[in-house]
């Protein structure tokens, strides 16, 4: 597969901190690559690094085969950015700011229009194109932001949180747009905090935490490196507490929890969990509404690799 992004030994550092610690992967063509990690971990110095936006203390950055430099012109014009924070000009309708951002790299009028009426519609903004920024959703608002990025065919997109704080049919707009972008070409670097998304987007997944990649792969292949193997989740009322201790004795079981009538048992190993549980609950007696079991998912990676913490 081609290299769109090659990122060797990266190192950024702040008198004591090393925000990037020796950093090295590939973005391939045509894929969309998750950038995943939580606040503090390098993901957006990560980012400000490739698109030249900062210095770097070493290493080597190259994008479509050539080295990144903050006066690479042809190389930016096939980029495309949405960062978190949505940046729009509130004195511009929605036609116009996404003609201003499409105008910065494509000067061909007739070409530029094109451009801007296809990234209306891959965003569904049809009905609002002469709406100025204030009287737009925040789902709206993300659409747009979205558009002003995309709309002079970047064949390399960056794209920050994009879905946060809209609503799900927002949401599902957006996701249902970046897949078409995949479909149609371009290869795609994205962060999130949301790991559905993950799982409905990416083709690889990074995961990075002071600086460096604590693992990478598809989201099945780190569902491998969960130490679980399998919850299993029971409603049933008034539980004694004597059977949490019963459970908890047992070999193949991690940890035992019950809270608000649901009690989750999560086990070390096995694949026959949820049959030793329904024998367990018929042998004590205990009579349960609901039974279901659920193998480990990327969100019980993820806090397995970074902690439970709370971070700023």
């Amino acid at each position: 597969m081609k290299n769109v992004i090659e990122v060797d030994k990266l190192t950024k550092e702040y008198k004591n901190l090393k925000a990037i610690d020796n950093l090295s992967f590939e973005v391939f063509e045509g894929e969309i690559l998750g950038l995943l990690g939580p606040n503090g971990s390098g993901k957006s110095t990560t980012i400000n690094c490739l698109l030249s936006l900062l210095t770097f203390s070493s290493g080597k950055i190259k994008i479509f085969n050539q080295e990144m430099r903050p006066d690479a012109n042809d190389i930016k014009e096939k980029i495309g950015v949405v960062f978190q924070d949505v940046s729009v000009f509130d004195e511009l309708t929605v036609y116009e700011n996404i003609e201003y951002f499409c105008g910065l790299y494509i000067k061909d009028k007739n070409i530029r229009k094109k451009c801007i009426e296809e990234a209306i519609e891959l965003v569904g903004l049809e009905k609002f194109k002469k709406y100025y920024p204030k009287q737009l959703s925040g789902g709206l608002l993300r659409r747009l932001n979205i558009a002003c990025g995309i709309a002079h065919k970047p064949t390399l997109i960056f794209l920050d949180e994009p879905t946060v704080a809209v609503d799900p049919q927002s949401r599902n707009n957006i996701l249902d747009g970046i897949k078409k972008l995949r479909d149609n070409g371009a290869t795609i670097a994205y962060t999130t905090h949301y790991m559905e998304e993950v799982e409905i987007l990416c083709d690889r997944v990074i995961i990075l935490d002071k600086g460096k990649i604590l693992a990478s792969g598809t989201c099945n292949e780190l569902k491998e490196l969960a130490k679980i193997e399998e919850k299993v989740t029971v409603e049933v009322d008034n539980l004694d507490h004597k059977y949490i201790s019963k459970l908890e004795e047992l070999k193949n079981i991690e940890m035992v929890n019950y809270d608000s009538k649901i009690l989750m048992v999560t086990y070390k190993k096995g694949k026959n969990n949820l049959i030793e549980m329904i024998e367990f609950l018929k042998d004590n007696k205990i009579h349960y509404n609901k039974i279901f079991s659920e193998r480990p998912t990327l969100n019980d990676v993820f806090l397995e690799l970074t902690g439970k913490e709370l971070r700023d």
